[in-house]
């Protein structure tokens, strides 16, 4: 990580509390998707006020920091942009999911992230993968095909597939996020992220957007609000601890997709999810653990010759 307040990273309860919060943050967020969607909003007009409602935020956070506005001079714009196409595209899928799915399936699905970004690291950044972490990626697709049952009738086979491509899309962003975490802090990504998405998505808005009643407008208000909390929480906790201390708290975004989708919306979780999410959050747990242990011995590996 290479945001200014990284060298603070010693509160670990305040970074799992502020994590925590984050998942809260998104799994309401989520939820105001799936009644926008239901009263007729398109994916676009959603992902619009969600960039729109955070822009304000992002400068917030870009003029608190100890660059300040020149930290956003940039001089890897293609990637910045490559980021933004498929950013916006995983955004997208991700919404378009959670209209099609009940809140705790396409959750599920989502948090095959980790394994597609390690499958990918591996295929295309070349980097080293053992066989433990080659085992984690197979037994998480195992979790995979016990959650969309292939040929079964649970889980709506296209949205499955919708929910599959934001997670393997989202994964490639991983990876360019990555690779421009080597020059870029985090909140100059999210800047350039959506000043080259909102023109875009304005102009879905004029094509596919319309009149709401005022109910309508509370959920997109909603998403927007607290998709930038969730935003915020996220940066925070990242400055309040290590990335594998506080990841974990990540899963516990099932817990609310599970709990909203039952109050709200009256849809209970099969038995496919209860068995396959523990096996898809463990795979993930595992592959988080072993990158920590492969970036402490890299560490070592970089610290003894110069001691």
């Amino acid at each position: 990580m290479s945001d200014d307040g990284a060298a603070g990273q010693n509160r670990p309860m305040a970074g799992i509390v502020t994590r925590l919060g984050a998942m809260l943050s998104l799994g309401v967020m989520f939820t105001f998707v799936k009644l926008a969607g239901q009263h007729g909003v398109h994916v676009t007009e959603s992902l619009f006020y969600r960039q729109l409602t955070a822009m304000p935020l992002i400068c917030f956070l870009i003029w608190r920091s100890q660059a300040g506005w020149p930290s956003i001079v940039s001089n890897k714009h293609r990637l910045h942009i490559l980021r933004s196409l498929l950013g916006i595209c995983a955004m997208g899928l991700n919404f378009w999911a959670m209209t099609l799915l009940p809140l705790a399936d396409a959750t599920t699905i989502s948090f095959t992230v980790p394994i597609f970004a390690t499958l990918f690291a591996a295929l295309i950044l070349r980097e080293q993968v053992g066989i433990r972490r080659w085992s984690a990626i197979l037994i998480g697709f195992v979790g995979v095909l016990i959650v969309v049952r292939p040929g079964g009738t649970l889980i709506p086979a296209f949205g499955a597939a919708v929910a599959l491509a934001g997670a393997l899309v989202t994964a490639g962003v991983t990876l360019v996020i990555r690779i421009l975490g080597r020059t870029e802090t985090s909140i100059v990504t999210i800047f350039w992220f959506s000043v080259y998405t909102l023109p875009a998505l304005l102009i879905c808005v004029i094509l596919y957007g319309g009149g709401h009643d005022a109910q309508t407008w509370g959920f997109l208000l909603g998403i927007g609000i607290f998709g930038a909390v969730g935003q915020l929480c996220i940066t925070q906790s990242l400055r309040y601890a290590p990335i594998s201390t506080i990841v974990p708290m990540d899963y516990s975004a099932l817990i609310w997709a599970t709990l909203f989708g039952i109050l709200i919306f009256g849809q209970y979780p099969g038995l496919s999810i209860w068995i396959g999410a523990p096996i898809i959050i463990g795979s993930g747990l595992f592959i988080a653990w072993r990158e920590h242990v492969r970036a402490g011995k890299l560490t070592v590996a970089k610290v003894k010759p110069g001691a």
